[in-house]
C-alpha cells in the first residue's frame, strides 16, 4: 500500500488519536493539530518526521487557514483531510449560556467549515484528494438535551453534503462519518453541560444530565475499530457519502429515517396540492 499523507485535526484524544496511532504505525505521514503540543509529545518522540504537529484551536479562523497552508507547503501533497476536532455541549436549550452556544458553533460547525474551505484550493491544485468529516449518529437524529450539539452536526452534514457535489469534478471525494457511542473521552471528559434549571428536572432533557453526572453508562463502540473503518474508507472509490459506525448508530438512524419517510409519504397529497395547476 502506497504511503499516504493525512491532515487530522484534534489528534490528542478520541478518534483523532486512534487514527494517528494506526496511520503512523503503518508508515503513513500525519499532519496533526492539537491545542496543547505536549499532548502528543510521545507520538512525536516515537515516530519522528512521520508526524508533523501544529498547535491549533479551530475556533481561531485565521489560524485554521494559516496552519492548513503551512501543512501543504511543508509536506507537499496531502491525500486526506480529516475534520475531527469537536466536542459535545448538552443540556436543555434554555439552560445553555450564550458563551457556550457560541463556542459550540464556532468549534463544531464554523471550525469544520473553515478547515474544509482552507483545504479545497490545495486539493484542487493537486488534482484530487479526500475529505472526511466526523459527524455522529446525532447528525441524522436528535435527542432532548442535545439541541446545540445536533444543530452543529446537522449543519456540518448539510455543508459537507453540498460541498461533495461542488468538488466532485475536481476528483475530490467527501465522506461524512456517523459513529454511535464509543469508549473515548468524549462523553465524560470533553463534553460540556449547561447550568441547571430546576424546571427541566421533569423534562426529557434531564436524561442526558443524569448520564453525565452518574457516569455509569458505557458505550458499546470500539474506537480503534471505528478509526480503522474511517481509515479504510479513504481507499474506497467513489468515496462513500456517509459511513455509519456502531450497531446503536445503525438502529437509531434506521428508525429515524424510516419515521421521516413515513411522515413525508403521509403528506404527499398536501405537498402536490400547493402547486399551480398543470399548464398555468
Amino acid at each position: 500500500m502506497a504511503q499516504k499523507t493525512w491532515l487530522i485535526t484534534g489528534i490528542s484524544s478520541g478518534f483523532g488519536r486512534h487514527m494517528a496511532e494506526q496511520l503512523l504505525e503503518r508508515g503513513d505521514r500525519v499532519a496533526g493539530t492539537v491545542r496543547n503540543l505536549m499532548a502528543v509529545e510521545d507520538l512525536k518522540m516515537q515516530y519522528g518526521d512521520l508526524l508533523w504537529v501544529a498547535q491549533l484551536d479551530v475556533t481561531e479562523i485565521p489560524a485554521v487557514y494559516a496552519v492548513v497552508d503551512q501543512a501543504f507547503k511543508e509536506l507537499g501533497n496531502i491525500d486526506v483531510v480529516v475534520s475531527n476536532a469537536g466536542y459535545g455541549l448538552f443540556g436543555a436549550a434554555e439552560e445553555l449560556t450564550v458563551e457556550q452556544i457560541t463556542h459550540q458553533i464556532d468549534t463544531n460547525l464554523s471550525g469544520s467549515i473553515h478547515l474544509i474551505r482552507a483545504s479545497l484550493p490545495h486539493l484542487r491544485a493537486q488534482n484530487g484528494g479526500r475529505i472526511i468529516q466526523l459527524s455522529t449518529v446525532g447528525g441524522q437524529t436528535a435527542f432532548p438535551g442535545g439541541s446545540l450539539y445536533h444543530a452543529t452536526k446537522w449543519g456540518i452534514e448539510g455543508f459537507a453534503d453540498a460541498v461533495s457535489a461542488e468538488v466532485a469534478p475536481f476528483n475530490i471525494g467527501v465522506t461524512i462519518v456517523e459513529p454511535g457511542g464509543a469508549r473515548t473521552n468524549f462523553r465524560y471528559q470533553s463534553s460540556k453541560i449547561g447550568p441547571k434549571i430546576d424546571a427541566y428536572d421533569s423534562s426529557p432533557a434531564s436524561h442526558i444530565r443524569r448520564i453525565l453526572d452518574e457516569r455509569t453508562s458505557e458505550s458499546i463502540g470500539d474506537p480503534a475499530k471505528m478509526a480503522a473503518a474511517i481509515i479504510d474508507s479513504a481507499d474506497q472509490h467513489p468515496a462513500p457519502k456517509r459511513i455509519t459506525l456502531g450497531s446503536d448508530a445503525y438502529q437509531v438512524i434506521h428508525q429515524a429515517l424510516t419515521a421521516r419517510l413515513a411522515a413525508l409519504e403521509a403528506q404527499k397529497e398536501l405537498a402536490f396540492s400547493t402547486d399551480f395547476p398543470s399548464g398555468q
